[in-house]
């Protein structure tokens, strides 16, 4: 197993482990492969934390961060990095490669000092890297409720001199909003696979 510095190589085989292991999970298809490859080009993109884990003469991890933006109620803006996507290769889920790579890259980020890194996922994966609900610190995701936990996105910090306890809302980098038309169109060039509904989907 050899954790290392995603490359251009790296770049196409990335975005079939993040199709195949997003796809019908969150919606019918996926989109994470398409923000994944927008991304790469977009300013908010922080290069130096993508990482790929090879094992098996393939790609089987890859993590992601980038910065968007905290609008506080006083009209202040402030950057904020963000981890994800995060995608493991289904046939190696669950034997501990994520939490390496994460573990990994969060040790990096700490020794830039950055402050703090939000994450949008499952608060019980999470919780285990030291993240916790972002709205204890009136901190919340933009379209969320400021009534409701939405324990789903999460903080971690590393330099509590740096929260304030000014309400914030954070926004993703706008490449994160994608158009279906687009993502379909970006779609043609990997193997078909059939979207399905379920109900576990958002």
């Amino acid at each position: 197993m050899n954790i290392r510095l995603e490359t251009e190589n790296y770049y196409l085989e990335v975005e079939k482990l993040v199709r195949n292991s997003f796809w019908n999970v969150y919606r019918p298809g996926a989109y994470e492969h398409f923000i994944v490859h927008n991304l790469r080009k977009d300013s908010s993109f922080m290069a130096k934390y993508a990482y790929v884990i090879e094992k098996d003469e393939k790609i089987i991890c890859h993590i992601n961060y980038s910065v968007g933006k905290i609008s506080y109620e006083n009209s202040e803006i402030a950057d904020a990095v963000v981890l994800g996507p995060l995608s493991i290769d289904k046939n190696y889920q669950n034997q501990g490669y994520g939490t390496k790579l994460v573990n990994y890259t969060l040790e990096l980020i700490e020794k830039e000092d950055i402050p703090y890194v939000f994450v949008i996922g499952d608060e019980n994966y999470y919780s285990r890297f030291g993240f916790e609900s972002a709205s204890g610190y009136n901190l919340f995701l933009e379209g969320c409720d400021f009534n409701d936990e939405c324990p789903f996105f999460m903080i971690r910090i590393f330099d509590s001199a740096q929260i304030t306890s000014k309400r914030g809302i954070f926004s993703n980098p706008e490449v994160f909003d994608v158009n279906p038309d687009d993502v379909d169109e970006f779609d043609e060039q990997f193997e078909f696979k059939r979207k399905i509904v379920h109900e576990n989907q958002l």
